[in-house]
């Protein structure tokens, strides 16, 4: 019988949250406040994690790359507060990326909102 849950999505998983909780509550940075962690890809082989932030309040990669510089400077910090933490036999190395797609999301959003006013507000559209 197949396993539902693959081990890199429980460790993806527990990723997630410790490494919200580390960059909240023990990094000093005022770079890395509004970083929200959005999702963590580990390797089949439990070595190497890619780790997707966005930061509010930045729209952009270019707005946002002082925290993600800061991020990927402390990865070894961040990764070894884990391995005190938790019980992996292992921690992946940590790789910090900038996720834009709430950035994009919302602006598809907006292009459909200013669309579907202009559709109500042009003349054909009262027929």
């Amino acid at each position: 019988m197949p396993r539902d849950f693959k081990r890199t999505d429980r460790v993806a998983d527990s990723l997630k949250k410790e490494l919200a909780q580390l960059i909240h509550r023990s990094m000093n940075d005022p770079r890395v406040e509004g970083v929200s962690i959005t999702d963590v890809e580990v390797s089949r082989d439990l070595a190497h994690a890619k780790v997707f932030v966005t930061v509010i309040g930045k729209d952009n990669l270019k707005e946002a790359q002082s925290a993600m510089d800061s991020l990927n400077k402390a990865a070894g910090f961040l990764r070894s507060s884990i391995a005190k933490d938790d019980r992996m036999r292992s921690v992946p190395k940590l790789r910090f990326f900038y996720d834009d797609t709430l950035s994009k999301g919302q602006h598809i959003s907006d292009l459909i909102d200013r669309a579907v006013s202009e559709m109500n507000s042009s003349p054909d559209a009262q027929d």
